[in-house]
């Protein structure tokens, strides 16, 4: 079997041991909170939203680790774009994404903020480990926040009752740790087998390293956000369906990027600092337009989905041709 095959596969089981580990992940963690009697708006804010992007955080800080900065660094922004043009973009394609939370709505602006302080960092293409410091210190201060607003939410809060219905049935405290360590230790590994088949494939493609953290590695961590959104908009969920894109964009900035930073601080790919961070802030503000449009319906519509979807594919066939 040729290396290029075998490089495939370890992507491909990767991948798939990503997506169930951190679902096992999620499953454990919110079985203890639930267990402790923590609220469901809290435990849907921090936990769900952190195991969401923890594909993202291990693979992110695995990169990093073998010093691979710009694979990390493409993994937090290829993220952020896979989210809302490809997985926003497909959802509001097959329904229509309409905006009732104010725990959302408020979440716009911190995603805005997150995102300028992302691109801020990026600008002069070196990343230093004190930036690192500055993003996960947000990052602690964002799920701070998060709790505050989870224990003060409005009864009438739609997303309240979102959280409520998705929480994982009743189980004993000494499963859940089991599944949360399980589901950890499959993590690392995954990620591991992950990132060595994305390298040797780059290797032998000749993509560099930032290229395929923007697109086999994004695309492949944004997967559990994808049919995470298309369930939710299906059982009528579209504040969540929304609520885990803005919510994992945010991770992605202060945690995916910054655990990157901080592991292995250096100089990055031009591309990163122009245009990938320019396809970013301009995919985040269209979103935030076509959701909190003034004076009309707030809602993401199935023209305004298939938009963002050709963008998604346009965008992939602009860097498919940059090497």
């Amino acid at each position: 079997m040729s290396p290029l095959i075998t490089a495939s596969i370890f992507v491909l089981v990767g991948l798939i041991l990503l997506i169930w580990s951190a679902d096992r992940f999620v499953y454990g963690a919110s079985s203890i909170a639930r267990n402790l009697n923590i609220s469901p708006m809290i435990i849907g804010l921090t936990i769900v939203a952190m195991g969401s992007s923890a594909p993202e955080i291990m693979v992110s800080a695995t990169a990093a680790w073998q010093g691979r900065l710009d694979t990390s660094v493409g993994n937090a922004l290829g993220s952020n774009i896979t989210n809302i043009l490809l997985v926003i973009g497909a959802t509001a394609l097959l329904k229509p994404i309409s905006v009732a939370s104010m725990t959302v709505k408020r979440e716009f602006p911190l995603l805005i903020l997150c995102t300028l302080l992302g691109y801020l960092f990026l600008a002069d293409q070196t990343l230093t480990r004190a930036e690192g410091g500055i993003l996960l210190t947000a990052f602690a201060l964002f799920i701070a926040l998060m709790v505050y607003w989870g224990r003060h939410v409005a009864p009438d809060d739609p997303l309240l009752s979102e959280y409520q219905a998705e929480l994982p049935p009743p189980i004993t405290t000494y499963k859940a740790i089991f599944w949360l360590v399980a589901g950890l230790l499959l993590l690392l590994a995954s990620s591991q087998l992950l990132v060595h088949g994305a390298v040797t494939i780059a290797s032998y493609a000749g993509m560099s390293d930032l290229l395929i953290g923007l697109t086999i590695i994004a695309i492949g961590t944004s997967l559990p956000e994808l049919a995470a959104s298309l369930i939710g908009i299906l059982k009528g969920e579209d504040d969540l369906a929304l609520g885990n894109i803005i919510g994992s964009n945010i991770f992605n900035i202060l945690a995916v990027l910054g655990i990157g930073v901080v592991i292995a601080p250096g100089s990055i790919d031009v591309n990163a600092a122009g245009r990938d961070s320019y396809v970013m802030i301009a995919a985040t503000v269209v979103m935030l337009l076509m959701s909190l449009r003034i004076g009309k319906l707030r809602r993401i519509n199935r023209v305004e989905g298939l938009l963002l979807l050709t963008a998604f594919i346009g965008y992939q066939f602009l860097l498919f041709n940059s090497f």
